[in-house]
């Protein structure tokens, strides 16, 4: 499988010709949207830097909500979250995606704003391989928290999303930076990789390991 990230919680996962975007954004953010063909999309919620699924060509399959779905033999399962502490009356409503694709089992947390995990969220989500977390607060769990949902998770890899980065502006520019996520992880901003490849057999078995990505930019 190749990773790539375009920013915010937008990373596109392809496994051989299969292409699969997570929460595509608007250029209102202040970076270039994913634009190209797609198959499948996944909507964390609705608001403009996560639902642009119209930038994307192909007319993708939208998966964009909670429930269980199984396109190109990709399987796909939207979990009932909350945007933030108060149960959604803040910002409404937040679905996590478990996405179990080419032998890996993928979780995007998209805006997960709750401090702790609620109605059995982590017993659905279960065994994960690869994590995206947000880490930039506000709108989102802060890195702190965000630590404390991947001791809980017990990802092999976790990949961090929805933070500060040059270019982005308006109400994201009160986003947390990656820095503090770094230091506990014991990585840094220099080692940060424009791609991203894994395969089930290399996976790291002992510790979660922490992968810092380069904003790309296309699809």
């Amino acid at each position: 499988m190749n990773i790539v990230w375009y920013g915010q919680s937008c990373f596109k996962l392809q496994c051989k010709d299969t292409v699969l975007v997570t929460d595509p954004f608007d250029k209102k953010i202040g970076l270039k949207p994913p634009y190209g063909a797609a198959d499948i999309v996944t909507i964390s919620h609705d608001h403009y830097d996560h639902n642009n699924f119209e930038a994307l060509k192909n007319n993708p399959f939208v998966v964009d909500g909670e429930g269980e779905f199984e396109i190109k033999k990709i399987s796909i399962r939207g979990i009932n979250s909350f945007h933030d502490n108060s149960e959604g009356k803040e910002r409404g409503n937040n679905t996590i995606y478990i996405i179990e694709m080419e032998d890996l089992k993928i979780c995007h947390l998209g805006d997960f704003g709750q401090e702790g995990f609620l109605n059995g969220q982590l017993e659905k989500i279960g065994h994960v391989d690869i994590l995206f977390v947000p880490v930039g607060g506000t709108f989102t769990i802060d890195w702190k928290l965000a630590s404390s949902i991947v001791n809980q998770i017990e990802p092999r890899i976790v990949i961090p999303m929805h933070y500060k980065v040059a270019g982005i502006k308006g109400d994201l520019l009160k986003l947390d930076k990656v820095d503090s996520f770094c230091k506990e992880y014991g990585v840094s901003e220099k080692d940060a990789v424009d791609k991203f490849s894994i395969k089930k057999k290399d996976l790291p078995q002992e510790e979660t390991k922490a992968v810092i990505m380069k904003i790309s930019g296309s699809v």
